[in-house]
């Protein structure tokens, strides 16, 4: 079995059925490639063979089979079915036992087989684009046995290209650009397109690019499709797009060759090749000369035919007079050049501006222009509106001084305004209604001098803020206004005083020298170098034996003690005048009382009531009803009880004084001390008891000659204090003696600080647990100044001794009594 397609027709050949020989065979259709199956079986036989006359004649002889399979190949788009070739074995000589069979790419589909004669058919038109070839398997079949009289065979059918298939633009749409002024053949953009046809068939895929629409401006190169400039210097200012049309052609543009055609958009970019160009050679502006600071007075523009950046400016504005009046400021969004007022105009001083304006790009290209292109010139003439104006003040702000002690009537300052118009129209002065502070001050209508209409106290305000009115007589009656600030300068006027209202107090047993109280000092006044105080006591002819007060000569001053015998009992509270005095001209001084309060305080020296010397607070307000009653009834109980055990105690005490002295005065002997003369009439008389006893042998009993007739003879002493409260009590007293004495030299018997000193020590004996119980005299003698004692004492007395041995019961003899219980001191003795 064999195939044939695409070789040359063979020879048309009868084969005998006895040597199975085959005969190739032509199909009938013109062109056409014809697959002819035949058994390729070559016999040499004598039939028709001339030979030798001495080969002798052989047998007939059968060839081996051979198969050769030729390429069938079928042209594209040919809708017209066909047969392509034939499949023929040497079995089929007996009729139609053979059956064909084809099996494949496209079988029964693209391609399909005659059963009998093994002709291939095609069924439809085939395209090439979408499959080239087709690879399919012969077969022949015997029919009665079904079994295969030929081995499976493969080959190849292949479509034939035609060009049915137009060229392709790829990424459209085409949108490029290039800078403008570009030079000649600068590459624009590159197109490319493409041919679904077979590149090895022919010029069927072979491409030709040319430009139907864009020149003198663009050409293209034909087989690559880069498009280029061919005209220098395009501007964008002139043309900005330009819209090339390509066209392609398969074939390279040979007849009958399919084209394609596209559009290619280019842009222009800005470069900067123009410089700015004013509209005008001249402008001119009119503007009122009371136009404020800041009003636009016109508006200048430059043309750029370039854009972004390349378009922006910069304007300045050259005052050829130089009178810096305007400025000029870019408005970013309309790029124009603002003529702004800088300083307030005057038509009567000048009416007429000339200026010139310059624009000049903000970046330069010096490839396209140079620095004097890229700048343009242009006159502004500004003419000012005359304006009736208000009266102008000869400054804005006034600002004057005047002394608080100064008299009504008295000339603060003088006001000046004037009518600045050609007409210079009378001005009349005036204080606006609204100032808080019309009664202060008058002023002038015709002149503008303001005086004063009621006193000044700098101490209620210091600053008097004036607003004054100018107004025009005449015509419009404008008016403008002017600020005066008058301060009002510090006087002494006021006398200072103590800063807050101190109260002072002081602790039982304080030392002398202690301080008390610190205080400072306030004054209203404002002196220049600033406020000096002077802290004083009350001028008297007596110094205070109480308290002094030490001026610190840096405004304050403090409160000290000086004595140290301050006592709740002997005096609650103490008036203390003081006197401050301030620095200025002249001096003013005030005297202000201050009560010390002397006060049981805490051992860290806290006084729990301030110094207030109040006993007692009230309850708190918070407390509920019940627990103020509970409290109540609590304290009086508590109250009660104390007073019965104390009236119990005091009757107890005072029956067994009365026993006690009723017992001594039958005992006690009535015979005087003897004592030398120069002892006064202090001193005391100790008598024994005559009867022995044990209480009585060891209880000293004295008498005195200062008592009464009718009192008893002698009484008994008073326990003996103890040694340490002996030593304070002689502290206490040392201190205040020289603390009463430390300026004696300036004082006298006198003095009253030395009665105050004999009160206070009359008072001491009164109070005092240890003294005697009746009244006694006690001398003392003034040692003068500059005594080496540097104190005042009373009589010398000596010390007495202990107590000697009994003597004996029937020689009664008078000895010496210590008197350190009633004057302070152990060492001396009678």
């Amino acid at each position: 079995m064999g195939a044939g397609g695409g070789s040359p027709p063979l020879p048309s050949a009868a084969q005998s059925p006895k040597t199975g020989a085959w005969r190739p065979r032509r199909m009938p259709a013109p062109g056409v490639l014809v697959a002819l199956l035949a058994l390729l079986a070559v016999s040499v036989s004598s039939a028709g063979v001339t030979r030798d006359p001495g080969q002798q004649r052989q047998a007939p002889r059968r060839l081996r089979r051979g198969w050769v399979w030729s390429q069938l190949v079928v042209p594209e788009e040919d809708p017209t079915p066909r047969v392509i070739g034939k499949l023929e074995s040497d079995y089929s000589r007996w009729g139609y036992s053979i059956r064909y069979i084809l099996s494949g790419e496209g079988a029964g589909d693209a391609f399909e087989i005659d059963e009998y004669s093994g002709e291939i058919r095609t069924c439809r038109k085939l395209d090439r684009e979408e499959k080239a070839f087709y690879v399919l398997q012969a077969q022949a079949i015997e029919r009665g046995t079904q079994e295969p009289v030929e081995p499976q065979s493969e080959f190849i059918i292949q479509v034939q290209d035609i060009n049915d298939n137009p060229p392709l633009f790829q990424e459209e749409p085409y949108v490029c650009s290039i800078p403008e002024m570009s030079p000649k053949g600068t590459t624009v953009a590159r197109v490319t397109a493409t041919d679904a046809d077979d590149p090895q068939q022919g010029n069927n895929a072979r491409l030709l690019y040319s430009i139907l629409q864009g020149e003198p401006y663009f050409s293209v190169e034909p087989k690559t499709g880069l498009i280029v400039t061919s005209w220098p210097s395009m501007d964008r200012e002139a043309r900005d797009q330009y819209q090339v049309v390509l066209e392609v052609k398969d074939m390279l543009g040979q007849s009958g060759a399919h084209s394609a055609s596209t559009t290619v958009t280019v842009h222009l970019t800005d470069v900067n090749d123009n410089g700015p160009t004013f509209q005008h050679h001249l402008y001119t502006f009119g503007v009122r000369e009371d136009a404020a600071v800041g009003t636009t007075v016109g508006r200048v523009k430059a043309d750029d035919g370039d854009e972004g950046l390349n378009a922006m400016m910069n304007y300045t504005l050259q005052d050829l007079e130089e009178s810096n009046t305007f400025t000029i400021q870019l408005d970013p969004d309309t790029q124009e050049g603002l003529v702004l007022l800088a300083k307030p105009l005057d038509y009567e001083t000048k009416s007429r501006f000339v200026m010139a304006v310059e624009a000049d790009n903000v970046v330069v290209d010096e490839r396209f222009l140079s620095a004097d292109e890229a700048r343009d010139r242009a006159t502004v003439k500004v003419f000012v509106e005359d304006v009736d104006e208000p009266p102008v003040f000869g400054a804005d702000v006034y600002e004057w001084r005047v002394p608080e002690s100064a008299g009504v009537g008295t000339e603060v300052g003088v006001v000046s305004a004037r009518d600045t118009d050609t007409r210079n129209n009378p001005v009349r002065y005036s204080i606006e209604r609204h100032s808080g502070i019309r009664k202060a001050f008058k002023i002038d209508p015709n002149n503008g001098s303001m005086t004063l209409s009621q006193p000044l106290d700098r101490e209620a305000s210091n600053w008097h803020n004036v607003t004054v009115v100018a107004t025009e007589t005449k015509q419009s009656y404008l008016f403008s206004a002017a600020v005066v600030f008058i301060k009002v300068l510090d006087v002494n006027d006021n006398a200072p005083a103590l800063a807050s209202d101190y109260r002072p107090y002081i602790c039982e047993g304080t030392p002398a020298g202690e301080l008390i109280q610190l205080l400072d000092a306030v004054d209203p006044d404002d002196p220049p170098e600033g406020h000096h105080f002077y802290f004083s006591m009350v001028p008297d002819a007596h110094i205070n034996p109480n308290f002094t007060i030490r001026d610190h000569q840096d405004n304050t001053a403090s409160i000290v003690s000086r004595r140290s015998t301050f006592t709740r009992k002997d005096r609650a509270h103490y008036l203390l005048p003081v006197v401050v005095a301030d620095s200025g001209v002249p001096p003013l001084t005030s005297t202000s009382t201050l009560t010390v309060t002397v006060c049981g305080c805490s051992p860290a020296g806290h006084c729990p009531l301030g110094g207030a010397g109040v006993e007692a607070r009230a309850l708190s307000m918070g407390t509920s009803l019940k627990t103020l009653l509970g409290v109540l009834v609590c304290l009086a109980t508590l109250s009660a009880l104390s007073v019965l055990t104390l009236g119990v105690r005091r009757r107890r005490r005072r029956r067994r004084k009365q026993q006690e002295v009723s017992g001594m005065a039958e005992d006690v002997d009535g015979e005087d001390l003897e004592l030398p003369d120069q002892v006064s009439q202090k001193v005391l008389r100790y008598g024994e008891p005559r009867a022995p006893g044990p209480q009585l042998a060891s209880t000293p009993y004295i008498s005195s000659p200062c008592s009464s007739p009718s009192s008893p003879p002698s009484v008994p002493l008073r326990p003996h204090p103890r040694r340490r409260d002996r030593k304070l009590r002689r502290a206490e007293v040392a201190a205040s003696i020289r603390m009463s004495l430390r300026h004696s030299h300036l004082i006298g018997p006198e003095d009253e600080v030395f009665r105050q000193f004999i009160f206070d020590r009359l008072d001491e004996a009164d109070r005092d647990p240890y003294a005697p119980p009746f009244d006694c005299l006690r001398t003392y003698a003034f040692e003068g100044a500059g005594s080496d004692a540097g104190s005042l004492s009373s009589l010398d007395s000596c010390g007495l001794a202990d107590f000697g041995p009994e003597p004996p019961a029937g020689r009664p003899r008078p000895f010496v009594v210590p008197l350190t219980p009633w004057y302070g001191s152990e060492e001396d003795t009678f």
